[in-house]
């Protein structure tokens, strides 16, 4: 598992536990593949975890890798039950980590990714190079989510833009702010700082699992580095054909983010009316009643919250007149939020894949 990497850079291994939730058909052979022929200056392996599934993962990833006579490289771990106080994902990620503490040399680097990436050949070797490079402790990247149905155009491109508001990520790259965050897509982690944190037993429960490990490092000894950033190169293939789709999406854990307070819940439900939907409503209140400083100051406001959208926008190829359609997207994302407390309130908050947490 020891290799040299580029550059002099020291000796590490990195190892992929993968959680597979798609139909294997339609993901499977483009991000395992892009996973077993990463562009690397040495040799890894990749871990996938067959979370009890019915259709077929593990033959599939077995034929998969013996296409490509990647087969060495490659095991496969079939998943045991569900235990108590475990969400799915992470039990997954554990019966991954398990099995490589059994190994006779631990790897330095874990890299954590979905069934539904698809890595850039390059991808593996950039973020080693960075976490050494700059001594980081969590390296996770934010990949570049599909955007091809009208649904995900009208409202992918605003879940990334409103995670960076949620998590700035200079303040997240930051070691002397608390802030945290990751993106639970692509992380690549440093086996100690798992080890400082607790492992994964310490945040067994949480439903928003990235946010919830990059806190957990970033807390677990002053002056700990992690670092958060963007991608337009690795991308995920999950897709969000109708809007209940993406509802759902945000729905599972948006009144988890607001740690289920009633209070913070109002409070996020009154700023986004104030700064999303006043200002396209003042224009239009101001042009019907000739009341030109309305207008003008509720049009200024309206522009600088399209120009504060137009990066991420760019980000995803669109046409820039989709910024006008942020007033509402946020507020379709404000009604989301609100379900999201309604379904917590009912005892079906954080249902996902046929299970509510």
């Amino acid at each position: 598992f020891f290799f040299q990497a580029e550059d002099g850079i020291r000796d590490h291994c990195v190892t992929g536990v993968q959680t597979c939730a798609l139909p294997i058909s339609d993901v499977l052979p483009v991000s395992l593949n892009s996973l077993l022929t990463q562009d690397y200056p040495g040799n890894f392996s990749v871990i996938l975890v067959d979370d009890r599934s019915t259709d077929g993962t593990a033959e599939v990833a077995q034929e998969i890798a013996e296409n490509i006579n990647q087969s060495e490289r490659l095991t496969i771990i079939s998943g045991v039950p569900l235990p108590g106080g475990w969400s799915g994902k992470l039990w997954a990620m554990e019966q991954g980590i398990q099995y490589i503490k059994k190994l006779s040399i631990v790897p330095d680097y874990l890299l954590f990714t979905d069934a539904d990436i698809k890595h850039h050949p390059t991808n593996l070797k950039e973020l080693a190079a960075k976490a050494v490079s700059e001594d980081l402790d969590l390296v996770s990247l934010m990949v570049l989510l599909r955007c091809e149905s009208f649904w995900e155009k009208f409202l992918i491109p605003a879940f990334v833009f409103f995670f960076q508001k949620l998590y700035p990520f200079p303040w997240v790259n930051d070691p002397i702010n608390k802030l945290a965050a990751a993106a639970g897509g692509c992380i690549l982690i440093h086996h100690t700082a798992l080890e400082r944190m607790g492992g994964l037993p310490t945040i067994s429960q949480t439903l928003i699992d990235d946010c919830s490990l990059a806190a957990a490092v970033k807390s677990s000894q002053p002056g700990t580095k992690i670092w958060l950033g963007l991608t337009d190169k690795t991308c995920s293939l999950r897709d969000y054909p109708s809007l209940k789709s993406l509802w759902d999406l945000v729905a599972r854990t948006a009144f988890t983010q607001l740690n289920y307070s009633l209070p913070l819940l109002m409070g996020t439900v009154t700023g986004m009316f104030l700064i999303y939907l006043v200002p396209p409503l003042g224009t239009i209140l101001g042009i019907f009643t000739r009341n030109y400083t309305v207008t003008s100051v509720s049009f200024l406001a309206w522009l600088l919250m399209a120009i504060t959208y137009l990066p991420t926008v760019k980000l995803y190829r669109r046409s820039p007149l989709w910024v006008v359609t942020l007033p509402a997207i946020a507020g379709l994302y404000t009604l989301m939020t609100i379900d999201s407390a309604l379904r917590h309130w009912q005892g079906r908050g954080g249902g996902w894949k046929g299970r509510v947490y």
